[in-house]
């Protein structure tokens, strides 16, 4: 199969590269630095399970690379969405399929809309980092719970062979909005403190603060018909567990310098809790620390 990935940041490289492996032929479409480093020795995949090893794939810097692709994963940053839609719209095969693997709930819809053409919504469980331009290290889980659609279940079938573990379920919107909160909870406090999960449920009095984020998050979701789990606080708390060493996306983000996602995980729960009339007071302080932080550089000191 031809693969291309749009947008290949740690998520898009982890799973391009998997699929690489397994056999197909993966192009993955990011910045120079990184194309230069895949063409130059490959793709270093480094897993937790211990496999660490150069991966042959193939890299450009244009969306023009995926001309060929009869499966795009768009991977990119939820701020960049209908940008990048726009950018690859002229190059992708009339039965491409798309899938939208990002943070956010409502990136699959801002790019069907782009796109003109239907996009399978993604809910991505995975922790991985860049540690090179062309070496994404591996650290926990790489689930995917696809959206239904008339490829999705052929889609499943190529994920699973390449050991990515991938289900299709009707309740994807769900699954979307629980990992929403599950971000919402850890991403901002990560980021500003630069302290991984386990280091932050350690310090007295954060999980109450995740505790109060949650309940913000949930009132949000269910106000808006969303089927939130209710054991969804278990699950926050239970992460810090599971991943003890974990940084947030958000965390990595802002440690290089590079513009977040937090308009689009705590940010979201503001603006959907004031069309609502839900007071969101906690979510809206971790995205105001977050913002001051991406401003810093700026910033008179």
């Amino acid at each position: 199969m031809n693969i291309g990935v749009m947008g290949a940041g740690a998520v898009g490289c982890f799973f391009g590269g998997l699929l690489a492996r397994a056999g197909h032929a993966v192009t993955l479409v990011g910045r120079p630095a990184l194309v230069d480093a895949v063409r130059a020795h490959g793709l270093r995949l480094q897993m937790k399970d211990g496999f660490d090893g150069q991966v042959a794939i193939g890299a450009a810097a244009g969306p023009e690379a995926l001309a060929d692709a009869d499966l795009v994963l768009f991977c990119v940053k939820s701020a960049d969405t209908e940008g990048a839609g726009r950018a690859m719209l002229p190059h992708l095969k009339p039965g491409a399929v798309v899938l939208a693997m990002q943070n956010g709930v409502d990136n699959a819809d801002r790019l069907a809309a782009v796109l003109g053409r239907p996009v399978v919504p993604v809910v991505v469980y995975v922790a991985t980092d860049m540690a090179g331009p062309a070496h994404v290290r591996h650290h926990g889980r790489g689930d995917l719970i696809l959206g239904p659609g008339p490829d999705s279940a052929r889609v499943a079938e190529v994920l699973r062979a390449a050991n990515i573990p991938a289900t299709v379920s009707a309740g994807v919107t769900a699954a979307l909005w629980d990992k929403l909160i599950i971000n919402c909870a850890y991403n901002a406090l990560s980021a500003v403190t630069q302290v991984t999960y386990g280091g932050l449920v350690a310090v007295p009095g954060v999980t109450d603060v995740m505790t109060d984020v949650v309940a913000e998050a949930v009132a949000v979701a269910r106000a808006r018909g969303i089927a939130v789990a209710d054991d969804i606080l278990d699950r926050v708390l239970a992460l810090a567990a599971a991943m003890p060493n974990q940084y947030s996306s958000t965390a990595q983000d802002l440690a290089r310098g590079k513009r977040s996602e937090i308009d689009y995980l705590n940010g979201h729960i503001v603006r959907q809790g004031a069309a609502l009339g839900i007071p969101t007071p906690v979510n809206r302080t971790l995205l105001a620390l977050v913002k001051v932080v991406e401003a810093k550089p700026a910033l008179a000191v």
